[in-house]
């Protein structure tokens, strides 16, 4: 029976005064960078960082995420639209964001910063993806406020209604399956950060981070709704097409810190 399913009907939005709108997926979004921050700074100062580099650290984050999720989105999900009407890739208020372009704007964002204050790039990527695992908690629980990113039809016990947009249809909460894979992610990857005394093997929790976010990103795809209906078409749709790159590249980053340690073992 329908009653029997969880039906899910949140309000998007929080509040509004007047035309400003605080909706939950916007304050979930500025949570991750706040937290984030503290996070990122707590590190610094157990590694006596100079705390002035954190401020710009998190422009180039910032930036980098904004820029690389809404550019991935209009140009892996939905080209043709975009480039046909280019002032709609400014209108970031009409929705459309995609991790894999985030990921990628994340990397370029912070090779310039390594560039420009002359920081080892993978030391600064192995911090950065242990807030990043946290944001994308955060985010995934942005999405299920906007009952948006759902699962396929279900009769599983714990299936959920979102009767804002699809009534009647039972569905798997694919944003808190994700939700929940990014949270143990997190814990795995700052438990072995502070384990490490703060000097974890250089690549190593960035090649984890690669791994096992997009694997669980992978597995969990079988489950989403399609977002656009080209998908339809191939075996795999282009959230699980877009993971593949990044998964060979995590176990590469692997094997070559292997060989690397191997050497050195060698050499003693």
């Amino acid at each position: 029976m329908v009653l029997d399913y969880i039906h899910w009907n949140v309000n998007p939005q929080i509040f509004h005064i007047g035309s400003l709108s605080v909706r939950w997926y916007g304050l979930l979004f500025a949570l991750a960078f706040y937290f984030g921050y503290i996070i990122i700074k707590k590190m610094f100062e157990k590694e006596k960082i100079p705390a002035k580099l954190l401020d710009s650290l998190l422009i180039y984050m910032f930036l980098g995420t904004i820029i690389g999720a809404r550019l991935g989105h209009c140009l892996f999900y939905e080209p043709h639209y975009y480039l046909s009407n280019p002032i709609k890739f400014l209108e970031v208020w009409e929705g459309g964001l995609a991790s894999h372009g985030a990921a990628i704007g994340i990397l370029l964002a912070l090779y310039l910063f390594s560039r420009k204050y002359k920081m080892p790039y993978f030391w600064i990527l192995d911090r950065i993806v242990v807030v990043v695992a946290l944001a994308g908690v955060l985010i995934r629980t942005g999405n299920l406020m906007n009952s948006e990113i759902f699962g396929i039809q279900t009769s599983l016990p714990w299936a959920f209604i979102f009767d804002r947009v699809s009534p009647n249809i039972p569905r798997h909460p694919t944003q808190i399956y994700e939700a929940l894979a990014y949270l143990f992610i997190f814990i795995f990857l700052i438990k072995h950060y502070y384990k490490k005394n703060g000097a974890p093997k250089q690549g190593f929790l960035f090649a984890m981070f690669l791994i096992l976010i997009f694997t669980a990103r992978f597995f969990i795809e079988y489950l989403k709704v399609v977002q656009v209906n080209f998908e339809n078409n191939y075996i795999l749709n282009l959230g699980q097409a877009l993971s593949i790159p990044f998964i060979a590249i995590g176990f590469l980053i692997l094997i070559v810190i292997n060989k690397k340690k191997k050497t050195i073992q060698k050499n003693l």
